[in-house]
């Protein structure tokens, strides 16, 4: 029930943004590309700067309940092998009567380019998908290009600032196990994942992601007890499917105002 209510609300949402959005958006988000500089490893690093009009807020990887998840397509690159996106720690962000993850400021965003060839630059080209809400929310497609220089070495200060705002590892963070117990409930699988990890600060609270793009993953519970974070969700498959949960492809990111930790994968409870 509680993912009908969800798909609901992320419809009816989409459905009163469509008008705005024919307005243009310079209005209520600028994107563009920072150049950045090549490494001594010959990756690339550079940087989307998004730059929010007041109010307005958009979305992290995993959006949250009625978030919009972004989306980037690089087909009109050269010299491009990969791309790596380093989001920098998002905070729980209530909206609607939903809880969703993002940010309510300007953000860098900064990006790890993997060029075909070395000694050359890497032209980076593509279309960005992203949603932006205020007192409604608003899908947004940006196209950007950018040339990035293989001469450049010296570190852009806002993607460098940006790096350090990236989640902390599991080790990091003094994470000593992380063990997830599965039980079958109606519609899918109750996950109750035990993180042992020293306090990480005020307000903390779980992110629950899969790699498996069909499985559907419910707004975690997140309680404290002594030297452990509990988070309570429930997997289903999107299509009302039975499936199998696969640990190993678990990812938890845990939020407070104190910081952020990234976590991968999780044992038998």
């Amino acid at each position: 029930m509680r993912k009908i209510i969800t798909l609901l609300k992320a419809a009816l949402v989409a459905v009163c943004a469509a008008p705005v959005a024919a307005q243009g958006t310079a209005d209520m988000v600028r994107v563009d590309v920072l150049p950045g500089w090549r490494a001594a490893d010959g990756s690339h690093y550079a940087g989307l700067r998004l730059d929010l009009a007041p109010g307005w807020k958009t979305y992290w990887r995993s959006p949250g309940e009625a978030g919009v998840p972004p989306l980037f397509n690089w087909r009109g690159s050269r010299n491009l092998s990969g791309v790596d996106v380093i989001w920098p720690a998002p905070k729980p962000v209530p909206q609607f009567g939903f809880m969703t993850i993002g940010y309510d400021h300007d953000v860098v965003v900064p990006l790890r380019i993997r060029p075909k060839a070395g000694g050359r630059d890497v032209r980076l080209e593509g279309q960005l998908e992203i949603g932006v809400c205020k007192d409604i929310c608003v899908p947004v497609s940006v196209n950007v290009a950018q040339i990035l220089p293989h001469a450049a070495k010296k570190p852009d200060p806002a993607i460098v600032a940006a790096l350090t705002e990236r989640p902390y590892g599991a080790d990091e963070a003094g994470v000593r196990s992380v063990a997830c117990q599965l039980s079958p409930v109606a519609g899918g699988v109750q996950l109750t994942a035990t993180i042992r990890m020293p306090k990480l600060g005020v307000g903390e609270y779980a992110v629950v992601e899969s790699s498996d793009p069909s499985v559907w993953v419910s707004p975690p519970e997140t309680t404290r007890q002594g030297d452990s974070l509990i988070a309570r969700t429930v997997l289903s498959h999107v299509d009302g499917r039975s499936f199998a949960v696969d640990r190993r492809g678990l990812r938890f990111t845990v939020l407070s105002r104190g910081g952020a930790v990234d976590i991968q994968g999780c044992s038998a409870g």
